[in-house]
């Protein structure tokens, strides 16, 4: 299968950096080119430029590229055709067990990253939507849009966070997930291309692939967003849409900078590109104010859709997400929902609507667990597993952690054998990539967390010393 997109020399050369180390120079380059591909920030498919070009953008002998390439397609990591050139893929893997072991008691379950219940708010959230429910009896109990008391509480919310929003410009959903399946069911089709970040929340590649979609992946780089791949594969596998997560990134916590926010939506708005963006995280900051939202570059939704949940920042039990876009895509939208789930509890549509009324001490509170929680594994991951590297997110709930050796399906196989649940890497990415990396949420109390670590120090231990995972059972496929 050839690429959708294709690298030039000196793109590739700043991707590889300070790739030269000891050793012969084409194996050094062949093993930059293979971390590339095994870390996600070279997709698979990818089609590299022609060995003379890579080797006068990285000043080197034609020889010194040639030889790379060949070292690359006998490991399997590059695949060639004489007239259509080489491009990145992986080497055949026999993998592991697909069967998921049951989640009992003593598993700690890592899968999810999502908040714990404000309780206190949730009773007090409980008892106002009761009272409140005799006035909606009399209707049919449902809408398709969503009540419009909650609609104008999301509007009036959003409009509080920076985007300034009318009730006409928000839909009701089922949380985050089931906007953006909605946003696929109407936006695109079987076969279409849906641009997405790479790695990504895995439950969005899990919904593209169900529409029919083909998810084309952009790679995060270390500093964040590659602005200039994304334009590159706009124009070249001109998508149905795009979608990403501007704010703490899930899986790496990154954030979008403001000015790449403005390039983002201008490149969108030229290319007339739907750009969703997913704000289920947005709240969630921890070391400073978040920056601008992208929506309120859009303020009419006609090129920018967002799409947020009070699952991960309020209570994953209560199911209440939205949308916002242009009145007339809200329409559709609630069209098209009708055919598949009609509407939302008007029990949980009221009590979101309490609680978004006391949103802004609520998301203060929960800021303040995530800060100690993020802190306690940080420690412990410092104490335990020094040689796994991380940067610290600036909110959010997860830490995107690179492991010595690209082995994180095996790791989470193992780790299930002692009692945790985690995310491998290849889950968040596509056709295998971030065999180096784990998510690792701090959602879970501090003390837990602290023993998470400890029983990963043990799983790791066994996987380098070649106790491995043979007969392991993986991880399941709900990534949340």
């Amino acid at each position: 299968m050839t690429s959708d997109r294709g690298l030039s020399g000196p793109h590739l050369a700043r991707l590889l950096g300070e790739w030269r180390s000891g050793g012969a120079a084409y194996a050094a380059l062949a093993r930059a080119i293979r971390l590339l591909v095994l870390d996600g920030r070279l997709p698979l498919r990818t089609r590299l430029p022609g060995e003379r070009e890579l080797a006068e953008a990285l000043g080197v002998s034609r020889t010194t590229a040639t030889a790379a390439y060949s070292a690359l397609r006998d490991e399997g990591f590059l695949a060639s055709r004489r007239g259509s050139g080489s491009w990145t893929r992986l080497p055949a893997d026999p993998g592991l067990a697909a069967t998921p072991a049951p989640v009992g008691d003593d598993v700690i379950d890592l899968s999810c990253a999502a908040t714990a219940a404000p309780e206190g708010d949730l009773h007090r959230a409980l008892a106002a939507a009761t009272a409140e429910l005799p006035r909606h009896l009399p209707g049919p109990g449902y809408d398709p849009a969503g009540l419009p008391v909650l609609r104008e509480a999301i509007a009036a919310h959003l409009t509080r966070l920076g985007e300034p929003t009318t009730p006409d410009q928000v839909l009701v959903t089922a949380g985050a997930l089931h906007a953006l399946t909605l946003l696929l069911r109407v936006l695109s089709g079987p076969g279409d291309r849906v641009l997405v970040e790479h790695p990504t929340y895995a439950a969005a590649l899990d919904a593209v692939r169900a529409s029919g979609a083909r998810p084309v992946p952009v790679p995060m780089l270390d500093g964040g967003w590659d602005l200039e791949m994304f334009a590159a594969t706009i124009r070249q596998a001109a998508p149905g849409l795009a979608y990403v997560i501007a704010d703490h990134q899930n899986p790496t916590g990154a954030s979008m900078p403001q000015a790449d926010r403005e390039r983002l939506v201008s490149l969108a708005r030229a290319t007339r590109t739907p750009l969703v963006v997913d704000e289920a995280i947005v709240g969630l900051h921890l070391d400073h104010p978040p920056e601008r939202s992208v929506a309120a570059l859009d303020e009419p939704g006609e090129t920018v859709i967002t799409i947020g949940s009070m699952s991960k920042t309020f209570w994953a039990g209560l199911r209440i997400g939205w949308v916002r876009a242009n009145p007339s895509l809200i329409q559709r939208l609630a069209t098209a929902r009708a055919a598949l789930d009609i509407g939302s509890p008007v029990l949980e549509q009221l009590m979101a609507v309490e609680l978004l009324s006391r949103a802004d001490s609520i998301l203060a509170r929960q800021r303040e667990a995530a800060l100690l929680r993020r802190a306690a594994l940080v420690d412990a991951l410092r104490t335990e597993l020094p040689t796994w590297r991380f940067s610290l997110p600036a909110g959010g709930l997860c830490l995107w952690v690179e492991l010595d050796e690209p082995r994180s399906t095996a790791l989470a196989a193992l780790a299930d054998r002692h009692g945790v649940r985690l995310g491998a890497g290849p889950r968040f990415g596509v056709d295998g990539a971030f065999e180096r990396y784990i998510r690792l949420p701090y959602s879970l109390p501090e003390d837990v967390l602290r023993d998470v670590v400890r029983r990963l120090a043990l799983a790791w231990e066994g996987v380098v010393s070649g106790g491995g995972a043979a007969g392991a059972a993986a991880v399941p496929a709900l990534v949340a």
